[in-house]
């Protein structure tokens, strides 16, 4: 076994894999750290965190020794068995502990279930996706905390390289989501794949469609969760794997030219968005919001002798492809969704009220449709700004910051942010004797529109003169000239 050295561990580490070991010898079995926690330990990275989850693989039966710890040591939850797998899971503090039997895994072409036997330490490194995750830990009393390296992980770690311990042919071709994970872990460690590895995932990339869209989508999502997440997109993309699932995207790619007239690289402006959103807000579905802002530019793309280039409509029509887009890639179709929905819908109004003197009218309606949203929409148009020319940038965020005043000086008036209506339907229909009618829906219009507009203020008493007035030139009586006491 090559390149075998001493580990460091903390005293509490120490204690519980020393205890680990001593069981599983008591069994019979050996046991093993590996993946993750050896990776980021070498890294320094996630050393901070409280919460730890640990990999264990035993020469054995995992299950059987999870038990045996859970029996043996104080305070540690009740057994979690997972049979279709192999596994069970422990907790111990903030330690999560999973145990697995070592494992040789084979693959038939057309299927990520492989058939699974027993096998040594050896095979269970041999069958992991990357060098760097194939480290293991000792935890026998001879060779504690030694680390196990087959396949040069650490050298792979200094030298800030994805490479698989097999040939890429087979290591992708058993498990395509690998192709995704090697684009992953290049994201979230600023890491290049190597290229023998590279090659092999591009020759393997349609091997991808094998895999279902939630986990290919797990994936997608610690990728934009990145601190960098134009790096996975951009390697997803020359790899061939993002048109695979993300058609949309892929086709944000490429320069039109006519008599002269060129269009930036959408593809390219949407991840320099989307690293500018990320660095300012950690939400997921804000940097969503960022990745299909301007997804409708290819569809909406004309060209005008005149005009030049023209995405009309790109904002209005990409809100109607984002629940679309969600289903395919099992997003969640709830708030989250509406929310990335109303950003895409929205992200023109800003700069449309910064051309020009920004009336209180357009800035009620940008309030009124924006909601409790409106700081997340302005964060956004302002991650939009993408030219290259600083004088350029400078007054685009003077401009933004003066709207901004603006809506935080409407706001404090008008109260819009989060708008309920200060007359219902309710209400109506028992001013004038009414039953559930069009009407009624014609005087709820008239109100908000009133108060958008400015010609009433945010409040009930004016609301309900209003409403007076609108339902006369309706030729409706009112049966209630004042608003019942609250």
């Amino acid at each position: 076994m090559k390149g075998r050295t001493p580990f460091s561990l903390s005293e509490a580490e120490r204690n519980l894999f020393s205890r680990i070991g001593q069981i599983a010898a008591s069994l019979g079995q050996e046991a093993y750290v590996v993946g993750g926690f050896v990776r980021d330990r070498l890294l320094n990275r996630n050393q901070n965190r409280k919460e730890q989850d640990i990999d264990i693989v035993t020469v054995g039966d995992g299950p059987a020794l999870a038990q045996a710890v859970a029996d043996a040591l104080p305070g540690v939850s009740k057994v979690s068995i997972f049979k279709r797998f192999g596994t069970a899971m422990i907790q111990k503090g903030d330690w999560e502990l999973e145990f697995v039997g070592a494992r040789k895994e084979s693959y038939v072409s057309d299927s990520r279930k492989p058939e699974v036997e027993p096998g040594t330490l050896e095979d269970d490194q041999f069958r992991r996706d990357f060098t760097i995750n194939a480290m293991a830990i000792s935890l026998q009393e001879a060779t504690f905390a030694e680390l196990l390296d087959p396949f040069q992980g650490r050298e792979d770690l200094e030298k800030k390289i994805i490479r698989t311990p097999l040939p890429p042919d087979d290591t992708f071709s058993d498990d395509p989501l690998r192709m995704m994970r090697a684009v992953r872990f290049a994201a979230q460690l600023d890491f290049r794949i190597h290229e023998d590895t590279f090659r092999g995932i591009r020759e393997q990339a349609d091997r991808l469609s094998i895999v279902s869209a939630e986990r290919i989508t797990i994936e997608l999502q610690k990728i934009i969760g990145s601190t960098k997440p134009s790096i996975g997109f951009q390697l997803l993309s020359q790899a061939q794997l993002l048109g695979q699932f993300f058609p949309e995207m892929e086709a944000l790619h490429g320069v039109d030219e006519r008599k002269g007239i060129r269009h930036k690289d959408n593809f390219y402006h949407t991840l320099e968005v989307l690293d500018n959103v990320a660095e300012k807000s950690d939400s997921v579905w804000l940097r969503w919001a960022a990745i299909l802002h301007d997804i409708a530019k290819p569809p909406t793309k004309r060209f005008h002798p005149k005009s030049g280039w023209t995405f009309h409509g790109h904002d209005a029509v990409g809100a109607k492809m984002v629940p679309k887009i969600f289903k395919r890639l099992r997003l969640p179709l709830d708030h989250k969704m509406k929310f990335v929905q109303k950003l895409v819908r929205l992200h023109l109004r800003p700069i449309s009220l910064t051309k020009a003197d920004i009336s209180d009218a357009a800035v009620r309606r940008l309030l009124f449709d924006a909601g409790e949203d409106i700081d997340e929409l302005m964060l956004l148009c302002e991650a939009d700004i993408t030219s290259k020319n600083p004088r350029r940038v400078e007054r685009y965020l003077q401009n933004y910051e003066r709207l901004r005043s603006k809506i935080e000086e409407v706001e404090e008036k008008d109260r819009l942010r989060q708008w309920e209506p200060p007359i219902g339907g309710e209400e109506i229909m028992a001013a004038f004797n009414l039953k559930p009618s069009r009407a009624v829906g014609e005087i709820k219009t008239a109100i908000r529109e009133g108060i958008l507009d400015g010609d009433i203020p945010n409040e009930k008493e004016a609301a309900w003169t209003y409403m007076l007035e609108k339902g006369r030139e309706l030729g409706l009586t009112a049966v209630l000239e004042r608003p019942p006491a609250e």
